[in-house]
């Protein structure tokens, strides 16, 4: 008989409390991002310029930025202000699911809107789980299981979750605590219907001591820009690196690097350095980079709000030469110097809110303007504004040049509305009007672009007459990240529901963008710098008050307690301003024309039909030996005509020389 005995070991009761408070009291592993990005992070040939496993030599200056978003910095507040192409989306990606995996918490990652956020978490953060073991591990993706959707992940273990929202919705803004959070591409915050996005996303970190919260972006327009406030509230740290000659520290400034642009040949584009001249060239960068080190210019905000700028000169993204080649696209054009200083600059592009003194600009049209209804000699494409008034419209004409500087051909008035045939009847002969170009010939307007914003279906009856080639409708919208023109989307009736016809050439044009583009260009003196506005001769004091009725202004509202800034158009009350509504018109419909996309060739076979000298016909001589068969004899009377004609040129000698057809036509007149 085999007796089986069991020995059951019990647990010490006391050694297993002393194991739980230890781990309680265990202090927590350090937060090293970037050392989890090395261990965790891995990119394909398909994501980045740089495949395989993350390098951080590739973007040496983000280290000390990595640290600062650690739990060992003090600060609360974390700004970059960076242009496009150093890495700034994998800084964010970086500390948000390097959060969630090495401190666990709930995070917020905030986009402009929810489109955004969509598009993010579909084709950039999918991407980064797939490519990490670790991160498949914390975030297993299963089928209909409503803690893995495209706007909210959660830990397979619950012990964190990311929230991904839009600040377009203040739904998701709210009833939510969030240890830490990203806002991303803050400059494209817009107010949503509860008032400023980045207080009510603020708001979700309060109730944590030790919150992080990481602002990024590209700045915009100043002043208003987000992320530019953000970053003079902040430490204001810039990235100083040592000169390959002298070793003296400097931060690379764009200013000291246009004045460097060779244009003849962009390639050879340097910097110089500040202390000894030398010329800073790309190949002594990386050296450069790994020796830099970081310089507050606002010491004493560095405990609460540690704020970094940085743009692509620091890149291995952009080379010299694309920086140098951007900017001699863009000079001179000043929503096109906007996009450089934005995207490769990353500094805010400060705007002309207020326009030049209205006497100036009367007293340069006066003094060398050209003559008012005359088509200047560069002037190549004609295009019209109309403005839709009560009971009247006005209309301006605008000619274009092949280096993006424009002419006022002339400025008129329409009495009457736009529902009667009668200013039909003359908006008709608006549109077929000529006007006498310099060379000679007669030009009319290849697009009119009509306000369509108010009268819109009334707009339509009269627009719909005409093809799309040469009308097109237009409506102004507000804001400074709009597009310059883009198609209305298809508008349905209040009553009926169904899409209403005009839509096809109904567009959207960004009125903010071309006045305060309008107003950096208008200074401007001489004829032959990019973006010069050509005023001609006795356009009167009126319509320069017009033309610079408008200023861009602060204006602040409150709402539920929350104080933000929105920044709009104004004109004193009583100044009539459609000299500059007609003008931006004008301008959107030369956009739209494509002034600004049309290559050399087409500028080229313009200039050959409308500005080169008109070559007579092979029968000219014949017509002209008719005409002088049917000259009246001597003493007769002289026909009644329009106007009296200048005397013929007297007879020349013929030329010793054998001469061209076009000689020889002027001698055979001569002859005549």
């Amino acid at each position: 008989m085999t007796i089986l005995s069991t020995v059951v070991t019990l647990a010490n009761p006391r050694r297993l409390a002393y194991q739980a408070l230890a781990d309680i009291w265990k202090p927590p592993p350090p937060v090293d991002y970037e050392a989890w990005a090395i261990e965790n992070i891995s990119f394909t040939d398909r994501e980045s310029q740089f495949p395989g496993p993350f390098n951080p030599d590739i973007f040496p200056y983000f280290s000390e930025i990595y640290r600062a978003l650690g739990p060992d910095d003090p600060c609360r507040i974390v700004t970059v202000k960076a242009s496009a192409q150093v890495g700034k989306t994998i800084l964010a990606t970086v500390f948000t699911l390097g959060s969630l995996d090495l401190d666990p918490c709930d995070f917020l990652f905030v986009h402009p809107t929810e489109e955004n956020a969509r598009r993010w978490s579909k084709l950039k953060l999918k991407a980064m789980l797939d490519a990490s073991p670790r991160m498949r591990e914390l975030f297993p993706e299963k089928s209909r299981d409503g803690a893995d959707s495209v706007l909210f992940k959660e830990r397979a273990d619950g012990r964190g979750s990311l929230l991904i929202s839009g600040a377009n919705s203040p739904a998701s803004l709210s009833q939510v605590s969030m240890r830490r959070q990203v806002q991303d591409d803050l400059a494209k915050w817009e107010t949503n219907a509860a008032g400023d996005p980045e207080d009510q996303a603020n708001s979700r970190s309060r109730a944590f001591e030790f919150a992080k919260v990481l602002k990024i972006s590209t700045p915009l327009v100043a002043p208003g820009c987000r992320i530019t406030r953000n970053f003079e509230q902040g430490s204001q740290e810039s990235f100083f690196v040592p000169c390959p000659h002298c070793n003296v520290e400097q931060m690379l400034d764009h200013g000291n690097f246009i004045a460097n642009i060779d244009e003849e040949n962009p390639e050879k584009s340097v910097f110089s350095c500040v202390a000894c001249g030398c010329d800073i060239q790309e190949h002594q960068l990386p050296a450069m980079l790994r020796r830099g080190q970081w310089r507050a210019r606002n010491p004493k905000a560095l405990r609460e709000h540690r704020s970094f700028e940085i743009w692509s000169a620091y890149s291995r993204l952009q080379s010299f030469e694309r920086i140098a080649r951007e900017w001699l696209a863009a000079r001179g054009a000043p929503d096109k110097e906007k996009v450089v200083y934005n995207d490769t600059f990353g500094q805010a592009y400060r705007v002309k809110g207020e326009a030049p003194p209205w006497e100036d600009l009367r007293n340069r049209g006066d003094a060398i303007g050209h003559r008012r209804g005359t088509i200047p000699a560069d002037g190549l494409v004609l295009t019209l504004g109309v403005d839709v008034n009560g009971d009247w419209l006005n209309w301006q004409l605008l000619a274009w040049t092949r280096d993006g500087r424009r002419h006022v051909v002339d400025y008129g008035r329409i009495d009457g509305l736009i529902t009667a045939p009668e200013t039909h009847a003359k908006l008709d002969a608006l549109l077929a009007s000529k006007w006498r170009h310099e060379s000679g010939r007669e030009l009319g307007a290849d697009l009119l672009g009509i306000d369509g914003n108010a009268w819109t279906e009334d707009v339509w009856d009269w627009a719909k007459r005409h093809p799309v080639s040469k009308v097109v409708m237009l409506r102004g919208v507000d804001g400074d990240n709009q597009p310059l023109i883009a198609r209305v989307k298809k508008e349905r009736h209040r009553k009926t529901g169904k899409p209403l016809k005009y839509s096809s050439r109904f567009y959207n044009f960004a009125t903010s963008i071309l006045k305060w583009s309008l107003y950096r260009n208008l200074p401007k003196n001489d004829p032959l710098e990019r973006g010069f506005v050509g005023l001609p001769v006795g356009m009167g004091d009126d319509y320069y008050k017009e033309l610079t009725a408008e200023r861009r202004v602060e204006k602040k509202k409150v709402k539920d307690r929350t104080g933000f800034s929105v920044y709009e158009w104004v004109k004193d009350p009583g100044q009539r301003n459609e000299a500059l509504d007609t003008m931006v018109q004008a301008e959107a419909a030369a956009i739209k024309f494509g002034v600004r996309d049309m290559p050399p060739a087409s500028w080229d076979r313009l200039e050959g039909e409308r500005a080169g000298p008109i070559i007579h016909g092979q029968l000219d001589l014949e017509d002209l030996m008719h005409r002088s068969a049917a000259a009246p004899e001597a003493g007769s009377p002289p026909r009644e005509t329009a106007s009296a004609a200048p005397p013929p040129p007297a007879p020349q000698p013929a030329s010793p020389q054998p001469a061209g057809r076009s000689d020889w036509l002027d001698h055979g007149k001569n002859w005549l």
